[in-house]
């Protein structure tokens, strides 16, 4: 298969209860955990997963099957992968963002799911609100509203002071983009900047839409937050470099792998927060009562390294406010 497939079996400690109830045979409880990317795309997300699942050995013993399945960034794999995972009678499957939970839902009606980073669930039918999340979807969102990607843009612009064009890289399939696109779209009218949107539908038009960006002689480009582009970091910072251009993500993580800036959660940290979730769902709670946890911690981080290989000078301000400062 061109998917890469591969089981993670742990046990979570031993329960301290009389020797007749050790004694008794324990279904192992299962979780799924399914990835739109590869695994190597996803491998900082499975070691925050798997270490949040450690740390319950100390309260809970468990004994729990964690499998894994990863679409290698084919949409048309996740409908096939779930149906999988449901025919592995899974207690709770873990996705990341909606386009995922939407395509393995189908494949769920019974069996609930713990969004990682979900985007917008209400907006995608996911769930009735944060608050009341009702069916049996629940989870962590990623931003609390578009209006992060307005801040991002914001935060480029006061790094890159000269510069009146600013690019806003976007998936094209993506309804969730469409939304940040617009919000981005009204930043730029306030900043009195020409905002031009590159959107792309794969990474067969990486190439194209950094030589677009080039002819336009945009000065920055601000990454919109899609699955396509986080698999993806390591090119789209080569092609970011070779062609120039400053880059602002929505993720911390991305700034640490060669990104210029960025401004927003710790991603791999919710899916170890994802974990309680998870806990409580195999403790019998309904996840239609679980509200969804929204982010309240965002990091401003730049990267010095990057700037210097862009032959960039961030304003010392700028510096003085950031959360981490990569040298």
């Amino acid at each position: 298969m061109n998917r890469r497939t591969f089981l993670y079996g742990l046990t979570l400690g031993t329960l301290a209860a009389p020797l007749v109830a050790r004694a008794q045979e324990v279904r192992a409880q299962r979780v799924g955990v399914l990835f739109m990317s590869n695994q190597q795309a996803a491998s900082a997300f499975i070691q925050a997963f798997e270490k949040g699942l450690r740390e319950r050995e100390q309260a809970k013993g468990r004994k729990l099957t964690v499998e894994y399945r990863f679409a290698d960034d084919k949409p048309e794999q996740v409908p096939i992968l779930a149906s999988e995972l449901a025919g592995r009678n899974i207690d709770v499957l873990v996705v990341a963002v909606d386009r995922v939970a939407v395509a393995a839902r189908p494949a769920m009606k019974k069996i609930p799911i713990v969004m990682a980073i979900a985007e917008d669930p209400v907006g995608a039918g996911l769930v009735k609100s944060i608050a009341h999340p009702g069916g049996n979807i629940t989870g962590l969102t990623v931003v609390p509203g578009p209006e992060i990607f307005g801040k991002n843009l914001e935060l480029l612009v006061e790094a890159l002071p000269n510069k009146t064009q600013i690019a806003a890289l976007f998936n094209t399939t993506s309804r969730i983009n469409s939304v940040y696109l617009k919000t981005v779209e009204q930043g730029s009218r306030k900043l009195g900047i020409d905002l031009v949107p590159i959107g792309v539908r794969s990474t067969d038009d990486f190439d194209a839409a950094f030589r677009l960006m080039k002819q336009r002689r945009v000065g920055g480009v601000v990454v919109l937050g899609e699955n396509l582009f986080y698999a993806n970091r390591g090119r789209l910072h080569d092609l970011a470099v070779r062609n120039g251009l400053g880059t602002i993500w929505p993720c911390r993580e991305c700034v640490a792998d060669g990104g210029l800036m960025g401004y927003g959660v710790n991603v791999a940290n919710l899916y170890e927060r994802a974990v309680t979730y998870v806990d409580k769902i195999l403790d019998g709670t309904n996840p239609g009562d679980l509200p969804m946890e929204q982010p309240t911690k965002f990091d401003l981080v730049i990267n010095l390294r990057t700037a210097k290989a862009l032959g960039l000078t961030i304003p010392p301000l700028l510096l003085l406010r950031a959360d981490q400062v990569i040298e």
